[in-house]
């Protein structure tokens, strides 16, 4: 009870002429008190629920630094120099193990359901290549070395196919080409479902790669066209 209420409360129970003060029982007394102070006008200022809730928030972040501030040797310094070392600790093992790696989308087909030319994808890989967009060229690229090799039908043309199944299929017929067909749908894979970036340099030696097997000879196998060069 505010001394304000006490003194209202009081005053209600001393008879308006001041003569003679009422003698009221202490818990009449406590009622009329508590009544008087439920008025509205007594709790205009009060904290509202957000700002109760707030007051109770810092008090246990209050109470929780106390408590392991008295847990810590060497109080306050000590709780600063262990939350360092913590942070110490974190940052060394970021630099350590680096950034969690981005997770890898499972192969998909090398080709998508618009069904283009070798031509077709060589100047899309050109186009992208001129502006330094490196990745798609890659990949327009691969594309076009494989579906090169599906207009001379080294390869059956198979709308599924990935590239590293395209990569192990041309290397059985271009033994001499297989380990860079292998290297190349890596590097097509990286970039497509790896989320790597690719460079000039890679762009370079796909184009390298396509141009070799543009007139390279596959073996003479059932399913190939004899002398199929190009």
């Amino acid at each position: 009870m505010t001394g304000a209420g006490a003194g209202i409360a009081a005053a209600r129970l001393v008879p308006a002429d001041g003569d003679v003060p009422v003698d009221t029982p202490r818990v009449p007394a406590r009622e009329a008190a508590q009544d008087e102070l439920s008025d509205p006008v007594y709790h205009e200022h009060d904290p509202n629920l957000l700002e109760r809730g707030l007051d109770r928030f810092w008090e246990w972040i209050g109470d929780l630094f106390a408590g392991a501030t008295g847990a810590v040797p060497g109080g306050p310094l000590g709780l600063v120099v262990l939350a360092l070392a913590v942070v110490g600790l974190g940052t060394a093992l970021w630099w350590r193990l680096g950034t969690p790696p981005r997770p890898v989308r499972s192969p998909e087909a090398l080709f998508d359901s618009t069904l283009c030319s070798a031509a077709d994808h060589r100047a899309a890989a050109a186009a992208h290549a001129g502006a330094r967009r490196w990745a798609e060229a890659v990949q327009e690229r691969m594309r076009a070395l494989v579906r090169s090799l599906e207009d001379r039908a080294v390869l059956d043309p198979h709308p599924g196919r990935t590239a590293d199944e395209a990569a192990t299929e041309a290397g059985r017929l271009l033994p001499a080409h297989a380990d860079r067909l292998r290297a190349a749908a890596r590097v097509f894979d990286d970039v497509t479902y790896g989320g790597r970036t690719a460079d000039e340099a890679a762009y370079r030696t796909m184009c390298t790669l396509d141009a070799d097997i543009e007139g390279a000879k596959p073996l003479l196998t059932t399913g190939t066209v004899p002398g199929a060069s190009g």
